[in-house]
């Protein structure tokens, strides 16, 4: 089994800066695969920051449903996926069994030879959503996050820039 690693936090709490460093370090080329998936000039802007910010050193896949099949066919560098509460979303949004899907990814580690890093948010340490979407939401998270923390080898919370090892 690849080494795993969990890279989760707040909203520009510096989780994926870090996790692209420790992409990076573990080989280069590397691959990106971005799960975000353009909704709005907003949303534009800022996978065009990110894209921005990586270099040459990265093969970037968009990939917002299938991440078995885009981890299966980069397993030959480290990769980075960035990140699971937007994949989420999107299996949400479109009306995809999100559960199946978690249990299908979670299956395909062990298969993997190559790294993988995935980034994700901790969207349960605020208040309570106004919202059954939004609450269903923050739940389905937490659990993916529980579920993808236990079979990492190890998990960091980024805090103010900060990477803290948990795992």
């Amino acid at each position: 089994m690849a080494f795993t690693l969990l890279v989760t936090g707040g909203a520009r709490s510096g989780k994926s800066t870090y996790a692209e460093t420790r992409t990076l370090a573990l080989g280069q080329p590397a691959h990106y695969i971005a799960t975000s998936e353009i909704w709005d000039d907003e949303m534009a802007e800022r996978i065009a920051a990110h894209q921005a910010r990586r270099g040459p050193e990265w093969v970037t896949r968009a990939e917002p449903l299938d991440l078995v099949t885009a981890l299966r066919e980069t397993d030959d560098a480290p990769r980075l996926v960035d990140c699971l509460t937007l994949w989420l979303t999107n299996l949400m949004l479109g009306d995809h069994d999100w559960e199946a899907a978690a249990k299908r990814l979670l299956a395909v580690l062990p298969e993997l030879r190559a790294p993988v890093v995935f980034v994700t948010n901790e969207v349960g340490l605020g208040i309570v959503p106004d919202n059954r979407l939004a609450r269903t939401f923050r739940d389905h998270a937490g659990h993916l996050n529980q579920w993808v923390a236990a079979a990492a080898d190890e998990v960091v919370f980024t805090v103010a820039g900060l990477p803290m090892k948990v795992k």
